[in-house]
């Protein structure tokens, strides 16, 4: 089975948001799937947040349930994380927090990068 690593780098209220989660679940049917959070991708996972003020579908809920999609591996880059002034409370979703060089290697950890 094909191992895919999904990699979200856009705000919140962006259709590339959007779109990355929708192919997220979408990926999860037929290969294996992981996601990590970067830049300001991270702000994707931030509780509490209201998207339709923005225009916005508001699909962080969705978040909730990649683990039902079969997405178990949810990463943030911890340098990322410290920078945006949040801590892993702050956000939706269980994640494991990698730094720099856990970052490189699980690029090269999977077969196809789809970024979004």
């Amino acid at each position: 089975m094909s191992q895919i690593l999904f990699v979200m780098s856009r705000s919140p209220g962006s259709i590339n948001a959007q779109e990355g989660f929708d192919a997220l679940l979408m990926g999860s049917a037929f290969a294996t799937c992981s996601v990590v959070f970067l830049g300001t991708g991270l702000f994707q996972l931030v509780d509490g947040q209201d998207a339709e003020p923005l225009g916005g579908k508001n699909f962080s809920h969705g978040f909730g349930a990649l683990n039902d999609y079969g997405v178990s591996e949810i990463y943030c880059n911890k340098r990322e994380l410290d920078r945006a002034d949040l801590a892993i409370q702050d956000l939706s979703v269980p994640v494991r927090l990698l730094d720099d060089d856990e970052i490189n290697a699980l690029f090269n950890d999977h077969q196809m990068i789809l970024s979004f």
